[in-house]
C-alpha cells in the first residue's frame, strides 16, 4: 500500500480539509479577537455557556432525527457500549502510565487523562467532518462519559460519595436531556403514534409515509429549522471561545512544565492510539465491529483536552489547581493540532480495508 497516495488524497479531501482549515482559522480568530481587546476576558466564557446550554444540545436532539437502519443502529449499539468499556479500560491504564506520580498530583494527572473535553471540543469537528453520522455517534459515545465523569471522576477528586446536587447535574443539564430524549424517538420512533406525510418522490409522484410525531424534521419542519440553525453555531461558538481562551492566557508556564508535557502526549497520543488498537481488535474478531466513521469518533473524542469539569473539580477540591491550568492550556493548545493528525491517521487506516 503507498501510505504517501493515501496521505496525499486525505490532503486532497475538499470537506476534509475545509473542515480542518475552517476549525483552525476560526479558533485563530477568537485568538486574535481576544488579543486585540475586542473580546473580554469573560467573552471565552459566555460563549461557552450559549454553546452547552442552547447549541450543543440542539445538536445532539438534532442529530437523532434520522430514519432508524439497522447498519446505523447496530453501530450506535457498539458505541453507547463501547462507550462504557472504554473509560473502564482507560481508568485501569492510566495507572501505571502516572505511577511515578503520588497524591493528589496523581490524581488530577489521571482524571484529566481520562475525562476529555468531548462535548465541547470533540463533537463540533466530528460533527463538521463526518456530518449527522458522527454526531450521532458522538452523542451516543458522550453518554458513557458523562456518567463516569459525574461518579467516578467526582468521587476521585471530591474523595467523597456521589451527591444528590451532583446526580442532578449529571441527568439534568440540556444536552443529556437532548441526548436521551433523542435516542429515544431515534430507537422507538416505529412505536410511537403516526403521522401520515406527504411528499412527492423522485419522479413527482405523491407518496405518503408514516412517522412518529416526534420526528420533527418530518412533522414539523418549522422547529426542525430552527434546531437546525441553532446546531449550525455550536462549532464556530466552540472554536471562537477556544481562540479566545488561549488568547488570555500566558503560554510560559504551562511550557516549561515537563510533567504538563508529559500528561499532554499520554492525552492526545497514547490513549487514542490505545482505543484505536483496541477497537482493531474487536473489529477483526468481531466481537464488537464498527464502521470508519465510529471509530473517527471515538478516537477524536478520546484525543480532546482535559474536561473542563475535570479541571474545575481539581481547583475546588484543591487537587493542584496550577498543575490543572497548566494541564489544560497546553492541552488544548496541542488538540488543536494533533485532531488534524489524527484526522489524516484515521483516513490511511481506512484505506487498509479492516473498516
Amino acid at each position: 500500500m503507498n501510505f504517501f497516495k493515501v496521505l496525499q488524497d486525505t490532503l486532497s479531501n475538499q470537506s476534509i480539509t475545509t473542515a480542518i482549515v475552517a476549525s483552525l482559522a476560526i479558533i485563530l480568530l477568537g485568538f486574535y479577537l481576544r488579543r486585540k481587546g475586542t473580546f473580554t476576558a469573560d467573552t471565552g466564557k459566555v460563549l461557552t455557556h450559549v454553546a452547552l446550554s442552547v447549541s450543543i444540545p440542539a445538536l445532539a436532539f438534532r442529530s437523532f432525527l434520522v430514519d432508524i437502519k439497522k447498519e446505523t443502529f447496530q453501530q450506535g449499539i457498539n458505541i453507547l457500549i463501547w462507550g462504557f468499556l472504554i473509560y473502564i479500560l482507560l481508568i485501569f491504564v492510566t495507572m501505571p502510565l502516572f505511577a511515578k506520580f503520588k497524591g493528589n498530583q496523581q490524581d488530577t494527572l489521571r482524571m484529566l487523562s481520562i475525562f476529555g473535553s468531548t462535548t465541547f471540543f470533540g463533537l463540533p469537528i466530528v460533527s463538521a467532518i463526518y456530518g449527522a453520522e458522527g454526531a450521532l455517534y458522538g452523542s451516543i459515545f458522550n453518554i458513557g462519559y458523562r456518567v463516569f465523569l459525574y461518579s467516578y471522576c467526582y468521587i476521585k477528586m471530591s474523595g467523597l460519595k456521589v451527591t444528590k446536587q451532583n446526580l442532578k447535574t449529571m441527568f439534568l443539564n440540556p444536552i443529556v436531556i437532548a441526548t436521551f430524549l433523542g435516542l429515544f424517538i431515534w430507537i422507538f420512533q416505529a412505536n410511537l403514534p403516526q403521522v401520515a406525510i406527504t411528499a412527492k418522490n423522485a419522479s413527482g409522484q405523491s407518496v405518503v409515509t408514516n412517522y412518529a410525531f416526534l420526528r420533527l424534521d418530518k412533522t414539523a419542519p418549522q422547529l426542525y429549522q430552527i434546531l437546525t440553525y441553532l446546531q449550525a453555531l455550536a462549532s464556530p461558538l466552540a472554536w471562537l471561545a477556544i481562540g479566545s481562551t488561549l488568547g488570555s492566557i500566558d503560554f510560559k508556564q504551562a511550557m516549561s512544565d515537563k510533567v504538563t508535557w508529559y500528561a499532554t502526549f499520554v492525552k492526545l497520543l497514547v490513549l487514542p492510539a490505545l482505543n484505536l488498537l483496541a477497537l482493531v481488535l474487536l473489529t477483526t474478531t468481531h466481537i464488537l465491529p464498527v464502521n470508519l466513521v465510529a471509530l473517527a469518533t471515538t478516537i477524536i473524542m478520546v484525543a480532546t483536552p482535559p474536561a473542563t469539569v475535570a479541571v474545575a473539580y481539581a481547583i475546588n477540591f484543591d487537587k493542584d489547581a496550577i498543575l490543572a491550568s497548566n494541564f489544560s492550556l497546553l492541552g488544548t493548545v496541542a488538540a488543536v493540532i494533533a485532531a488534524p493528525i489524527w484526522i489524516v491517521v484515521i483516513q490511511i487506516i481506512g484505506s487498509l480495508g479492516i473498516f
